[in-house]
């Protein structure tokens, strides 16, 4: 299955409650940058409960403007993933695909 699909569960949580999850439950720390952004994406978000939550909300909040490392990937993968993921679908805020 692909990230966007993945991310599909997702598509109707509003953006506050994914802010408030990721906040809280996300591990927020400034991270050791060595090595390349996938590497500190790999380490930094490895095991984190909330990754999904936290790609999603980067991915609504920054959109193809992403920098530095969320939801384990880093910029690049992130804006390489983001028309497949705005081809997804609806989501909570932006409504229906016209």
């Amino acid at each position: 299955m692909g990230i966007a699909w993945r991310l599909d569960r997702l598509r109707w949580v509003p953006t506050a409650v994914l802010d408030e999850v990721v906040h809280r439950d996300g591990d927020m720390r400034e991270p050791d940058w060595s090595g390349t952004d996938r590497e500190v994406a790999a380490r930094l978000c490895a095991g984190c409960p909330v990754r999904d939550e936290c790609l999603e909300l980067e991915l609504r909040t920054a959109g193809e403007t992403t920098v530095g490392v969320f939801g384990g990937l880093g910029d690049e993968d992130r804006r390489a993933l983001y028309p497949h993921w705005l081809r997804r679908g609806e989501r909570v805020e932006r409504g229906p695909l016209t």
